[in-house]
């Protein structure tokens, strides 16, 4: 089965003083995985998803997206291949939830009776009403509903990979919970390759299939969430020191949503 993402010894310095931020960075994430890319502040997690999506240019190194180099790509082509979610979701205020949703769907030419469908069905599956939201704005929504809609929108042309960056950081921690549940239960469901980035270890070991540990532009570790709490690794156990045991293994508890 084709990888959704490939990255192979990814490495990006900057252009001025060359002061480097992502060395020698490798990993695969296959349809259905989901990444966790951990680490402090400044360790290169959003600089390796903005490597995949050529929002910078790799100094080294090659990424793959379902076995196209991204090299040899468009990049604006490239990146509506690839579902991308931010903290601040980036909705279009003058658009309505439909028309956000629908962007890169028009962009790609689908008919207008596809896209309609796909808004509708795809509102539904992050938890929203169809007949209540499709004609709001992003200002008359909840923090936890814009983010709804964001995600709603990276997968509206169904690509094979999410690249996702601390999407829930800027929520209240009840919110955050509550999305996190959820996305738990959307992921397994939706089959595709995820790429997400965070600083919290509770949510990275609640939503990873695999943790990749950063620190200083480099992976320091990559393996299972069980792998990572037993892990010696220094700087995994500096984040492990932080967790209570009970939360971390556990998760937000309740019944889980469809998202």
């Amino acid at each position: 089965m084709t990888a959704a993402v490939d990255v192979r010894g990814l490495a990006y310095a900057l252009p001025g003083d060359g002061r480097t931020l992502v060395q020698n960075v490798s990993f695969t994430v296959g349809p259905g995985e989901t990444l966790v890319l951990l680490g402090r502040s400044g360790s290169g997690k959003t600089t390796t998803l903005k490597l995949i999506n050529r929002l910078l240019e790799p100094t080294a190194g090659e990424v793959l997206v379902a076995g196209e180099p991204t090299a040899a790509l468009e990049p604006t082509r490239l990146r509506r291949r690839i579902g991308y979610v931010i903290q601040e979701v980036g909705l279009f205020p003058h658009f309505t939830v439909a028309q956000n949703i629908g962007l890169v769907p028009r962009l790609e030419r689908w008919p207008a009776d596809r896209i309609a469908a796909r808004v509708r069905e795809l509102l539904a599956l992050v938890g929203l009403d169809p007949a209540a939201f499709l004609s709001r704005y992003p200002h008359q929504l909840s923090g936890g509903q814009r983010q709804r809609v964001g995600v709603a929108r990276a997968l509206a042309a169904d690509p094979p990979l999410l690249l996702l960056d601390e999407p829930f950081g800027a929520l209240d921690p009840i919110t955050r919970v509550e999305l996190q549940r959820e996305f738990r239960g959307l992921e397994g469901r939706l089959g595709k390759g995820m790429v997400f980035v965070t600083h919290d270890v509770r949510e990275g070991l609640l939503l990873g299939t695999r943790i990749g540990l950063m620190h200083e532009g480099r992976l320091l570790f990559l393996g299972t969430p069980e792998e990572f709490r037993g892990s010696t690794q220094p700087e995994a156990v500096a984040f492990m020191s932080a967790v209570d045991p009970g939360p971390a293994t556990e998760g937000p508890q309740g019944p889980r949503k469809s998202f």
